[in-house]
């Protein structure tokens, strides 16, 4: 087991086997208190099980636009902004819903993120106020 592995399992504690795999939910918990290198972590560890399977497309796309928060948060737009375009392209081969997630809205975000930072980039300290609630299983991706 790697020092990534353990940080990982630390993150996923608490984290009962249910509806949605687990790595999902921890993605979710990470990203939603704003650990955007952490929901990445969590996500990646699933996804290097599934990154040629039919899945694995969505799970990158997801741990890039985790990564796109993370260049937010480090005052880095224009990497930023080009993960939340990449992001893009791996989560548009999914249906609207998929993983009990609003692709769609997730999609549409970041594109709208994108285009903020590409028209200012000082804008990017404001979307760090306007961070989503990534959410299973009601509107499925609110921005509070």
């Amino acid at each position: 087991m790697s020092k990534k592995d353990h940080k990982v399992a630390a993150l996923m504690e608490g984290i009962e086997v249910g509806e949605h795999d687990p790595h999902l939910v921890g993605y979710l918990r990470c990203f939603n208190i704003q650990q955007f290198y952490e929901a990445h972590d969590v996500l990646e560890a699933l996804w290097l099980k599934d990154r040629s399977g039919p899945d694995g497309d969505f799970f990158k796309g997801m741990i890039q636009f985790a990564g796109a928060f993370v260049h937010l948060q480090k005052n880095r737009y224009r990497p930023a902004k080009v993960l939340f375009l990449r992001c893009t392209t791996y989560l548009s081969k999914y249906p609207g819903q998929f993983y009990a997630l609003d692709v769609s809205g997730v999609i549409e975000l970041a594109k709208r993120y994108a285009s903020i930072l590409e028209n200012s980039e000082s804008e990017g300290s404001y979307l760090l106020n306007k961070i989503p609630q990534l959410k299973f299983n009601e509107k499925y991706l609110s921005v509070e």
